[in-house]
Formats: C-alpha cells, sequence, structure tokens
C-alpha cells in the first residue's frame, strides 16, 4: 500500500508544472509580434485604411473648427501634458479651438458620457484616448455619423469607430524598451510583477501581451509574477505597489509601471521601504514625474516618449482630415516640426519609438 502512495505522489508530482511560471494577467487575446532580440528593424507597408469616415460631413477645409479634447481622464501630469501638445497644433494652425475635458478618474462610462454630450452640443471635431477599446466605439460610430471628424491618440477605439489614430509606439517597441531595460537592471532570472491601470485598458493590456511574449522569445528566464490594477490613482498605485513588496519581499526584484502614475508611485514605495538599489522600478512615466527618484539614485530609468508631441501630432492629425489633406491610403503625414511620421496598421501615424531616460539625460528634458 505504501509503494502504490509512493508511486501515485511521485506520478503526481511529475505531472504536474511544479516550476511554471503564472500566466501572464492583464493582457488581451490577441496575437503577439514580438520584435528580433537585437536591433533589428523591419518596415511593413501599412495595407489598406481600415479607420471610419464621417456622414455627410460639411466642407471645413481651411475653416475655423471647435474641436473637443477627451483624453481617459484629466487632473493628471500625462494628460496635461498631451493638452499642451494639442494647444500648441491649434495655435500654429490658427484656426482651430480646442478644449480638453473629460472625467477625473479612467472610467470608461464618464467618458462615453463626455462623448455624447459633446456631439449633442455640437463639435466640429473629437480627439480621445481610450479607457476602453470596445466599449467606447459606439459613442465614436454616433459622433461619425452625426458628421464630426474623429482622431484617437495614445489609446485606440476599434478602428472602425475614428478617423486616424495617433500611436505613441508600436506596441512590440514599447514591449521591447520595457523588458529589455528591466533585464538589464534585475538580471536575467530576476522576478517583477506589474502594476497597471485596469485589464480593460486597451494599450497598456496590448503593451502587456507582447511583453509576454517578447519576453519568452529573448529573456526566458525573467520571473513574472502578477498583475495588479491601480486605475491610474497615485494613492491606490502606491498601495499596490507596496503591497507587492510586502507579499513577495525579497523575491520580487523589480516593478514595471504601465501608467505615468504607477511608475513615480511605485519609486516612492521603493524608497519609503529603502530598498534603493535592492529593488528597481522600471516603467512608462514623465520625466519630470520622475528626476527625483533618479537624480537622487533610487531609480535608474524611465521609458516613454514625447507626449507632447504625441498631442500635437494629434491636434495636426485632426485639422489634415477635416482638411482633406489626410485621407485613406496616405502612406505618411506631414506633422509641423516633427516632419515625415509614417503610417501603419492601416490607420494609425507612428510617432515613433520610445526611448530610455537616464540620469545622463534627464535633467534635458522638461515634460
Amino acid at each position: 500500500m505504501r509503494s502504490l502512495l509512493a508511486l501515485f505522489v511521485g506520478t503526481s508530482l511529475l505531472a504536474t508544472p511544479a516550476l511554471a511560471q503564472t500566466p501572464w494577467t492583464g493582457g488581451d487575446d490577441l496575437p503577439a509580434t514580438p520584435l528580433a532580440c537585437d536591433a533589428t528593424v523591419k518596415t511593413v507597408a501599412p495595407g489598406p485604411y481600415n479607420g471610419g469616415a464621417p456622414t455627410g460631413a460639411p466642407n471645413r477645409a481651411g475653416k475655423p473648427l471647435r474641436v473637443v479634447d477627451i483624453p481617459k481622464l484629466v487632473g493628471v501630469g500625462y494628460f496635461a501634458s498631451t493638452a499642451s501638445g494639442i494647444q500648441q497644433a491649434a495655435k500654429e494652425t490658427g484656426s482651430m479651438t480646442v478644449t480638453t475635458d473629460g472625467p477625473t478618474k479612467a472610467n470608461i462610462d464618464e467618458q462615453v458620457t463626455f462623448i455624447d454630450n459633446y456631439i449633442t452640443s455640437g463639435v466640429d471635431g473629437i480627439l480621445f484616448a481610450a479607457n476602453d477599446p470596445v466599449a467606447i466605439a459606439p459613442v465614436l460610430k454616433r459622433a461619425l455619423k452625426a458628421g464630426i471628424n474623429v482622431v484617437g491618440y495614445d489609446a485606440d477605439a476599434e478602428p472602425d469607430a475614428r478617423q486616424w489614430f495617433v500611436n505613441e509606439a508600436e506596441p512590440n517597441g514599447v514591449a521591447k524598451a520595457l523588458i529589455d531595460q528591466l533585464a538589464s537592471e534585475i538580471g536575467a532570472t530576476g522576478s517583477f510583477a506589474i502594476v497597471t491601470s485596469t485589464f480593460t485598458t486597451p494599450n497598456q493590456a496590448r503593451w502587456i501581451t507582447e511583453m509576454g511574449a517578447y519576453a519568452a522569445k529573448c529573456h526566458p528566464k525573467l520571473k513574472f509574477l502578477e498583475t495588479v490594477e491601480a486605475q491610474e490613482d497615485n494613492i491606490l498605485s502606491f498601495n499596490q505597489a507596496q503591497t507587492l513588496i510586502n507579499k513577495y519581499g525579497d523575491g520580487l526584484k523589480g516593478i514595471v509601471g504601465m501608467t505615468s502614475v504607477a511608475t513615480p508611485a511605485a519609486s516612492e514605495a521603493v524608497q519609503q521601504n529603502k530598498l534603493c538599489g535592492k529593488m528597481a522600478v522600471v516603467g512608462l512615466a514623465l520625466p519630470n514625474a520622475m528626476k527625483p527618484y533618479i537624480n537622487g539614485g533610487c531609480i535608474k530609468s524611465t521609458v516613454l516618449w514625447s507626449t507632447v508631441d504625441l498631442g500635437y501630432a494629434a491636434g495636426l492629425a485632426l485639422r489634415a482630415v477635416a482638411d482633406g489633406t489626410l485621407k485613406p491610403g496616405a502612406t505618411s503625414f506631414k506633422a509641423g516640426r516633427l516632419g515625415e511620421l509614417s503610417i501603419i496598421n492601416q490607420s494609425q501615424i507612428l510617432l515613433g519609438a520610445p526611448k530610455v531616460f537616464t540620469k545622463a539625460d534627464i535633467n534635458d528634458f522638461d515634460f
């Protein structure tokens, strides 16, 4: 009897993937396209246009535009800086009046209500950053049906619910930058957790999926622990980071922040726990928010793009679609001081590759 029990236990242990990593959480269900492990860049044709079109839009070419900018939420530095870029575009064109408005929390129902209200009140154009790509689509389609020009940035909707989307960086490029930087700071076998906004926030979910695929391909010994949600709320982000630190202790070598709120909040948690130099924080954040931690030597880096340029490009794109100079089939877009931007993924304007800011250059940037 004892030998049979031993045989059963031994067989069970062999059948159980005891050493398997936790499945990545927080991503979407779409296939991933991880980049090469080296610096090889592959150019891909944009493909046929798959965006939407406004119904019965009046001729707006060269005419003044009333535009509303409705980001995921207002009152945070990230979207304050994109709004600044949009205003730069409005000033440069001299023919757009832009109002930034939206929820104070990353809530898709509230965002939909804001958009609906502006459709009713009447605007020429809507700029948006989606809290949920599917849930926001019906109200954006109503805007198109009302003849309103619609352009997204930062976080996309379903393609046929808007005309164009200004992509801050391709998801697989963001994933590569984050995972390569993480591995360089915590080592090839380090363990880490992720603090994101919500599991339905489209850009973050896509980044997490691509991170999992790229890590499996290029850094297979990294140990993923879990993803937690923090709603792009500073206090909740700090508390979630603190919970991860308490939960895993020395078993946690790094935290990846997927939002401009989560990354500095996690850095503050690491600093308060006197873990500087022992635990890394790698993530997406405004340079200004990370300067105290990077200049102070607690955190080594932050990853982002120019959020001001992102808003600027989106504002110019809205003006261009209203003028009819940005049309389906375009392969590039002239974006003022940014020069010629590539069209990718059928109806997306690519801002460029993400940048890693370190102590060597972070003070050269002010946003």
